[in-house]
C-alpha cells in the first residue's frame, strides 16, 4: 500500500513539485493551502507523516504542530523559511519530528522523510516486541497474560503471572517481598506474610526443569528473589 502524506503549505508551485517527485518514489501527498483545511483532514482521513509549513495564511505552523501532537501521534516534519534558529529548536521541543529549512532539494527532503518513517517503524517494531519477554523456553506474553515454556501455556493465577512478570523486567535485580508485592501491584500484605513464597514455587513449579534446583528464579538469602536472564 502507498504511504500517504500530508503536506500544510500555501506555497502551490512548492507543492506541487513536491507532490511530483515524491510520487515518483511511491509517497501519495495531498495538499492542502491552510492551517483550516489541515486541520478539517487530519480528522477525516489518515496519513502516515505531516509535512508542515510553519508561515500559514491563517494561523502559526508553531501553534499547529503543538495542536496537532496534544491528538495525534503523527510524525510531523516542519517546513520552515525562517532564519532563526530558535524556531526550529521549539518546533522540535512542541513535538516536530524533523525540519526542512527552505529552499531545499527534494532529494533531502525525501531522506528525511524516510529517516522519520524508519524510526516510527523500528519504535514501533519495539514496542509490540516489548510485549512478549523472551529468555531461552520461557515466553511471558503480556497482552495474552500468558507464560509458555516450549511453546506450551504454562497455569498461573493471575497474580502469579504478575509476579513472573515483574521478575523478568527486573533481570538481574534482586526484588524483595515487599518490591515484589509493590511492583506487581499485588494485595497487600504485612512483611512477615510468607505466601508470596508459595507463588514463587508454584511459578518454579510450572516454568523450571528442575523447580528444586532452580535456575531462572533464584532465592537471594536475607534479601528476596532475581530473575536470571541468562542461563549456564
Amino acid at each position: 500500500m502507498t504511504a500517504r502524506l500530508l503536506l500544510i503549505e500555501d506555497d502551490r508551485r512548492l507543492a506541487g513539485m513536491v507532490k511530483e517527485y515524491l510520487s515518483q518514489h511511491g509517497l501519495q501527498l495531498t495538499h492542502v493551502g491552510t492551517a483550516t483545511e489541515g486541520l478539517a483532514l487530519l480528522k477525516r482521513e489518515s496519513f502516515v507523516l505531516l509535512l508542515l509549513d510553519l508561515m500559514l495564511p491563517d494561523g502559526d505552523g508553531l501553534a499547529l504542530c503543538r495542536q496537532i501532537r496534544q491528538q495525534s501521534p503523527l510524525p510531523i516534519i516542519m517546513l520552515t523559511a525562517r532564519g532563526d534558529p530558535m524556531d526550529r529548536v521549539v518546533g522540535l521541543e512542541l513535538g516536530a519530528d524533523d525540519y526542512v529549512a527552505k529552499p531545499f532539494e527534494p532529494r533531502e527532503l525525501l531522506a528525511r522523510i524516510r529517516a522519520v518513517l524508519r524510526r516510527q517503524h523500528n519504535s514501533m517494531t519495539e514496542q509490540r516486541a516489548r510485549q512478549v519477554l523472551c529468555f531461552g523456553q520461557l515466553e511471558i506474553d503480556n497482552d495474552a497474560r500468558i507464560a509458555r515454556v516450549r511453546g506450551n501455556e504454562v497455569p498461573l493465577t493471575s497474580h502469579q503471572f504478575e509476579l513472573l512478570k515483574t521478575l523478568a523486567e527486573h533481570a538481574g535485580r534482586v526484588l524483595s517481598r515487599e518490591q515484589l508485592l509493590d511492583l506487581a501491584k499485588g494485595e497487600v500484605l504485612e512483611s512477615f506474610d510468607r505466601s508470596i513464597d508459595v507463588h514463587i514455587a508454584r511459578i518454579r513449579a510450572v516454568i523450571e526443569d528442575d523447580p528444586k534446583h532452580p535456575r531462572r528464579i533464584i532465592t537471594v538469602r536475607g534479601a528476596g528473589y532475581v530473575f536470571a536472564a541468562a542461563q549456564d
